[in-house]
């Protein structure tokens, strides 16, 4: 199973890491990594005014992209909550702002067709019962001696009862940073409140998929529910003022090999601390959502292929099917403006098509002069797809769509 399986396939989604930290625009995790006094960090909150923020735009930009969902840190390691939270006054009322983000953006997803999912960080540099010297993360904790972990989970568990008690239905809940701490208690209340929920593997127990970060794993097929996360910067989650950027098709290539392993992407963007998404990352998510939308019939609910396929060369291709087609991912681009099928059983394949443009293919049958027996003759007849305009679609992994008789 893979997230969005009990509702329809994989998923393509949106992470957005945003709060304080924008202001800065170094890092999301800049009050420890810049060595920050803890009361000069929270006095930011005083500052943070995102009067440009329009989460209709966050929604329609997501939705373009190709996407279905969209997961907000909810409350990252510094602590900050970007809802009206009762628990602490620490939170998003108590800014120039003055407003239930959250609400804001439950409201738009809603409006827009959009699937709302929670990230929320275990832990939190604010909390002065949060230390757990069991887990990483901890540098910045406001107490290292003297704390009261179990008051902290009382803490976490009342604000999980806000999040998923005032803010509609949830998709996924993405806690982050294992405790190292066993308590089924905890997802429990998460499936309580919100039942048919999917849970990440970073919490209290092993939850329902896992979660590769800024990977690419090896494989054809995830060996369960799995939801990679990556951002288009390289450096930072948060919104970083000078960030290094992967390029397009390191992005694109990364989405279809994790999709077509059966697994959901979840590609991150930081906004300014304005509430505005930097030009750089729209750019980047409209290209990629431009390929996406095209191949997009490939990835999502497909399983994977029935029969084995063996294709001459070097470039990797994984093969998906879904409602009887057959699609050849070739996520790390194709070398060639050709591939053959070594397999000589074959049926006759009657359609091939470019998935990325919507053009028809040239299937051919017969040798191939490289191909030669022992007595260095060319006599094995194998069926090709031809005519691929690879240099026509420069940085985009091919998907190619066969239909056979």
């Amino acid at each position: 199973m893979r997230p969005g399986e009990k509702s329809g396939g994989n998923r393509f989604g949106l992470f957005v890491h945003w709060g304080l930290y924008a202001i800065p625009a170094v890092h999301e995790q800049v009050l420890a990594r810049g060595d920050w006094k803890h009361e000069d960090y929270e006095a930011l909150a005083g500052r943070f005014d995102p009067v440009r923020f329009d989460p209709g735009e966050w929604v329609r930009m997501a939705k373009d992209a190709g996407m279905t969902y969209l997961c907000v840190t909810a409350k990252h390691h510094d602590g900050f909550c970007l809802w009206d939270t009762k628990q602490t006054d620490y939170n998003i009322m108590r800014t120039p702002y003055g407003r239930d983000i959250l609400a804001m953006l439950a409201e738009a997803c809603e409006r827009g067709g959009m699937k709302l999912s929670l990230y929320y960080s275990l832990p939190d540099w604010h909390h002065p019962d949060a230390y757990n010297p069991l887990s990483s993360h901890q540098w910045k904790a406001k107490r290292t001696e003297g704390g009261d972990y179990a008051a902290y989970l009382d803490f976490v568990k009342a604000q999980v009862r806000e999040l998923l008690t005032n803010y509609g239905p949830i998709y996924t809940f993405f806690w982050d940073i294992p405790p190292l701490i066993h308590d089924p208690s905890v997802n429990e209340l998460v499936r309580s409140l919100q039942p048919g929920i999917l849970i990440n593997d970073r919490g209290f127990d092993r939850g329902d998929f896992a979660t590769p970060e800024r990977t690419v794993p090896e494989g054809e097929r995830f060996p369960a529910m799995t939801e990679a996360c990556q951002s288009v910067g390289a450096e930072s989650w948060g919104y970083r003022a000078e960030e290094d950027y992967f390029s397009a098709s390191h992005l694109m290539s990364s989405v279809d090999k994790i999709m077509a392993m059966g697994g959901s992407y979840l590609l991150n963007v930081g906004p300014t601390a304005e509430g505005t998404i930097p030009e750089v990352s729209k750019t980047l998510l409209g290209r990629i959502g431009r390929w996406y939308t095209r191949v997009s019939e490939s990835l999502e609910g497909a399983g994977p292929a029935s029969r084995p396929y063996s294709i001459r060369g070097s470039d990797p291709c994984i093969v998906t099917e879904k409602d009887g087609y057959t699609y050849f991912h070739f996520w790390n681009g194709l070398t060639r403006t050709a591939f053959t099928f070594l397999n000589e059983d074959l049926p006759e394949p009657r359609r091939a098509v470019l998935c990325n443009t919507g053009e028809e293919l040239v299937l051919r049958y017969g040798t191939l002069p490289t191909l030669m027996d022992e007595d260095h003759v060319a006599r094995r007849k194998l069926w090709s797809v031809a005519n691929i305009p690879v240099d026509e679609i420069p940085g985009e992994p091919p998907v190619v769509r066969i239909e056979w008789k």
